[in-house]
């Protein structure tokens, strides 16, 4: 029988003790968080908890659960099954293309604890054997599903092309990806499915907070290594070139997150593309950027680019400056670079970082609603922030526009707003 895609109930609290061994307390019932606000989730917002996921512990965190009677929240101080066992807040990091509506319930047990690594908390809690959280599938795309290939064959296959590939030094990069951090787009570029990677540059102009791939020490660590040299054109089209010949509505995308700033090596990519080009017209180029550098999206638009990618913690300049601490350009040259983009008549995606409580803030959302209106935009991936949220929002000193909208009234919201306006995940092919 196939299982129920919505609980008929709330389902039950779930917390660690001080070993990781998580249990569920049916005393209290999961509670979901929104910026600084706890509530019940509503039934239709919860879904199983998604194949190839993996479920947290947070240290220092203590659970926050909701009252079954009176649906007011309340913070668990001990762990109520065993007090000297310890206790963990829990959270989901979810396979991709679901994103959150509520992050997980906890509040810290002191101001001065260390950063959660690098991933998004879900909400989850646990009813009829099994684990929901707090999410939808945002796209349909089965482009990162871990259960596609067998390790084994995976492994060999790697194995066998880095081989028959020992000088070409980002096959070489792109084969620890894959090896040593199952970094799913690298897979899919040595299963010869979907989307290739093109990392390119090992530096940045901007200081993420939130940046997978450098992080300054004693911070949160970093989930991988950053390249550390800037590949050839040629090196580049060797990759690029079979994958879109092969691949049925392949992509191949420069700016990963192994990597700092795509545009800062535009010399490199605008040859690679004109490359790439000129042996194939198949399949589609894009760029995941921070969309910092117009005169350069101009430049590879014009040497045949055909989507950009800009990554976007938020529409209001001041959150985007806090987040990005960008080097030499602002908010202005992001919008800059979308306009140009759009001139140029080419597909403009938006990767729009989810967390809730400051995406569904009213203010953020009057802010995204004007760029949308005024610059166009085709499609919008829904991201989650991966990223402590505590930590992100006392780092943008965030205030509050007012009550969240709540992530499914935010998205309902700009579905009738911008009806033409696509929303997914992932980065669309788009030939």
């Amino acid at each position: 029988m196939t299982p129920s895609r919505h609980p008929d109930r709330t389902p039950s609290l779930v917390f660690a003790n001080a070993a990781g061994e998580i249990t569920d307390y049916p005393e209290l019932d999961m509670a979901g968080r929104s910026g600084g606000h706890f509530s019940r989730p509503n039934l239709e917002d919860l879904i199983p908890l998604p194949e190839g996921s993996d479920l947290f512990v947070m240290p220092g965190r203590n659970p926050v659960g909701i009252d079954p009677e009176t649906g007011e929240p309340l913070l668990v101080a001990e762990n109520p099954l065993d007090p000297h066992a310890g206790l963990q807040a829990v959270a989901a990091f979810m396979s991709p293309a679901h994103t959150a509506i509520h992050w997980a319930g906890f509040e810290k047990s002191k101001a001065d604890l260390p950063h959660l690594p690098l991933y998004a908390y879900t909400a989850v809690g646990w009813l009829d054997g099994r684990f929901w959280v707090s999410a939808f599938r945002s796209d349909p795309d089965q482009r990162q599903e871990m259960n596609r290939f067998q390790p084994e064959k995976l492994i060999h296959r790697t194995e066998q092309w880095l081989r028959q590939n020992e000088q070409n030094r980002l096959i070489q990069h792109l084969g620890k990806c894959c090896l040593t951090y199952r970094c799913p787009a690298a897979i899919n570029y040595f299963l010869r499915k979907f989307e290739a990677p093109l990392p390119t540059s090992p530096v940045c102009n901007a200081q993420c907070l939130g940046c997978i791939s450098l992080q300054p020490s004693g911070c949160c660590p970093s989930t991988q290594d950053r390249i550390n040299f800037v590949p050839t054109p040629k090196e580049i089209a060797e990759i690029a070139v079979p994958h879109l010949k092969t691949v049925k509505g392949g992509v191949a995308s420069f700016g990963q997150g192994c990597e700092g700033e795509p545009l800062l090596q535009a010399d490199t990519i605008e040859q690679a593309i004109l490359l790439i080009r000129k042996q194939t017209d198949k399949g589609t180029v894009n760029l995941n950027s921070n969309a910092s550098l117009p005169a350069a999206v101009d430049r590879l638009a014009h040497a045949g680019l055909d989507s950009l990618r800009v990554s976007m913690n938020s529409a209001q300049p001041v959150y985007h400056q806090r987040y990005y601490r960008p080097k030499g350009f602002t908010f202005d040259s992001v919008k800059q670079s979308i306009r140009i983009m759009k001139q140029h008549g080419r597909f403009v995606s938006l990767n729009y970082f989810i967390l809730p409580g400051f995406t569904d803030d009213p203010a953020e959302f009057a802010a995204l609603c004007e760029l949308i209106s005024e610059y166009s935009p085709d499609f919008l991936q829904l991201r989650n922030l991966n990223m402590d949220p505590d930590w992100y929002f006392d780092s943008l000193q965030f205030e509050e526009g007012g009550p969240p909208m709540g992530i499914r009234a935010w998205l309902r919201e700009l579905k009738k707003r911008f009806p033409r306006l696509r929303y997914g995940y992932f980065n669309p092919p788009l030939r």
